[in-house]
């Protein structure tokens, strides 16, 4: 089945300047083989929080996405949440840091860790 484009990828995208900082962050933690893992987890303002986590293994249920050479792990649950999402980095004087730009968030917080569907 083709996909349109009013359907949302069933993936997760991560841009390359979000891969280099999540590598960066694993290096200066002390942990440079980790892996990134994302879970969706009840709380927040708007009732989703988003949680970025340094692993060494994934869980056996996780999804594994590879993009510009970095793994990253999502559970199932989370997954439905994370559909189509892009993690990207907003640095600078008023970055935000990592920043998820999720087609499935009906409403999100002003500080963007936080959503609701």
């Amino acid at each position: 089945m083709n996909q349109t484009k009013s359907q949302k990828p069933l993936t997760i995208n991560i841009t390359k300047i979000a891969a280099e900082h999540v590598r960066q962050f694993a290096t200066s933690s002390g942990k440079p083989n980790s892996f990134m893992r994302v879970s969706v987890k009840g709380g927040g303002c708007s009732g989703l929080t988003y949680v970025l986590d340094l692993v060494e293994d994934f869980l056996p249920d996780d999804k594994i996405i590879e993009v510009h050479g970095l793994r990253l792990g999502v559970d199932k649950k989370s997954y439905v949440f994370l559909a189509g999402t892009t993690l990207d980095y907003s640095g600078g004087l008023n970055g935000k840091g990592f920043v998820f730009n999720n087609p499935n968030a009906k409403t999100a917080c002003g500080c963007g860790t936080s959503f609701g569907v």
